[in-house]
């Protein structure tokens, strides 16, 4: 049988857009869209600078590159991604697979940029997208938490695959190349989180993409990356899982084995990219659905603030583990501080919503805060459970009547279609450093990606002026 990156690299390569189901092309657009808004917000941020000034100190007046959106600098393609990448991620609208996942954070800033050089069409664009997103979640699925208990940080580990994916589609590599092209991420990954949790600031996904145009490159120019890299005895999952036989050490489903052969199972017939789920707010992933469906519950049964007695929720066990049960940095069935899961619950049961708008910081409270937010936080109760769907909390509030409310959530609430995406992603209308029909042009541009004939338009409506 072909090795697991032969059969990738195969898939890849003889992906046309006329393979695309309507609701992947839907998805494609949906997360570009979210990323650009990402960046728009992250280009305003210190880090979202910081990451601007590095690339354009090191690199700015090369003759053959990519743009550096809001700003316009032209630099590398690796470093126009970089720094595209960095604004992505600090503008905390991210997308999210299975909790430890931010491909948007790779993949679309990768293809912006090779699709700058490569002329790619919209529909070009979306096939490379689709694909990255696919392979970049396929090879991921199973194999997260574990990773994490590694030391890992998934996002940039397999983000490097995304990118590198989604620029070599663009290009147009061969089959050939293309398996290189994951041979080649496979020694480029990488990703830790000893630095965060002592006092330091992890290096993510910018790094993660800018090796994936390195990957690319190498590959468009004859390097050879080998054949097993992915499954073989020394190869990328037991350096990163600890084995190649598929054995786990955590899993979000309480599983003890996964099968590298489902990697590759009905590729283009089931599509995992579906899975992708929109983080409309700028906190913690597992806390989204804790707004929404705490805010649903207290609409539906209209419990008042002064009402309420108590909350409990009962969530996914991983969920109040971050990043990992190894070496959890939060405990959330014991943490009521802000920004906490209890202190989220507390402020979507008081205010029935959450701000929109906001620098990327899960773990503090903000200025306009109610008065009674902290007070409530210290009356919810997180209850850690085997076998809660991801992101699907079951919510209970008891209110001093002695009555109680409870609204199970799906872990589905943050899977929507482009036209939704639009109207959620409309909160970030009053922090955006363009122009309000500007930003209408860029929707536009997503929602007719596939009539426009260049997909490197989004790049210029991306400009400030």
């Amino acid at each position: 049988m072909a090795s697991l990156s032969r059969q990738l690299a195969r898939w890849i390569t003889g992906l046309k857009y006329e393979d695309l189901p309507p609701a992947v092309i839907d998805r494609a657009k949906g997360v570009t869209l979210h990323c650009l808004s990402s960046i728009l917000i992250g280009s305003q941020t210190k880090p979202g600078r910081d990451a601007v000034k590095l690339m354009t100190d090191e690199e700015e007046g090369v003759k053959r590159g990519a743009t550096i959106l809001v700003s316009g600098q032209k630099v590398t393609k690796g470093g126009a991604a970089f720094a595209n990448a960095e604004m992505a991620f600090s503008g905390g609208k991210w997308d999210t697979f299975r909790m430890l996942m931010h491909p948007g954070t790779s993949v679309p800033p990768a293809a912006l940029a090779a699709a700058e050089e490569a002329g790619a069409s919209g529909k070009e664009f979306i096939t490379a997208v689709a694909a990255g997103y696919e392979v970049m979640e396929r090879l991921a699925a199973e194999f997260i938490p574990t990773l994490a208990a590694r030391g890992f940080h998934a996002s940039p580990i397999f983000g490097v695959f995304g990118g590198a994916i989604a620029a070599a589609k663009i290009f147009k590599l061969d089959e050939d190349q293309m398996n290189s092209t994951i041979a080649l991420c496979a020694s480029l990954a990488s990703g830790n989180v000893e630095g965060a949790r002592s006092g330091g600031k992890a290096l993510r996904e910018g790094a993660a993409v800018r090796n994936s145009m390195l990957a690319v490159a190498l590959a468009r120019q004859g390097h050879v990356g080998g054949e097993t890299v992915l499954e073989g005895d020394a190869g990328f999952y037991h350096a990163y899982v600890g084995n190649n036989q598929g054995k786990l050490t955590y899993s979000f489903t309480g599983d003890t084995h996964a099968s590298l052969a489902k990697i590759t199972a009905n590729l283009g017939k089931d599509w995992i990219f579906l899975e992708t789920l929109y983080r409309i707010y700028s906190i913690s992933g597992y806390n989204i659905a804790h707004v929404d469906v705490t805010a649903k519950l207290c609409k539906d049964n209209d419990i008042r603030p002064e009402n309420i007695d108590r909350i409990e929720a009962v969530v996914n066990w991983l969920e109040t583990q971050y990043p990992s049960p190894a070496f959890a940095v939060r405990r959330e069935d014991t943490n009521r501080q802000p920004g906490s899961t209890a202190y989220h619950l507390a402020y979507a049961a008081i205010t029935r919503s959450f701000p929109m708008l906001g620098d990327w910081a899960p773990q503090s409270s903000r200025a306009d805060d109610p008065p009674q937010v902290m007070e409530l936080t210290n009356r919810v109760t997180i209850i850690p459970s085997p076998t809660m769907t991801l992101f699907g909390p079951r919510i209970t509030i008891f209110t001093k009547d002695g009555k109680s409310h409870t609204l199970q959530g799906t872990g589905r609430e943050f899977i929507w279609d482009f036209e939704e995406e639009v109207r959620r992603i409309r909160g970030i209308d009053p922090g955006l450093p363009i122009p309000i029909p500007q930003y209408e042009a860029v929707i536009e541009t997503c929602r007719t990606l596939n009539r426009q004939p260049r997909a490197d338009a989004l790049v210029k409506l991306m400009l400030k002026k």
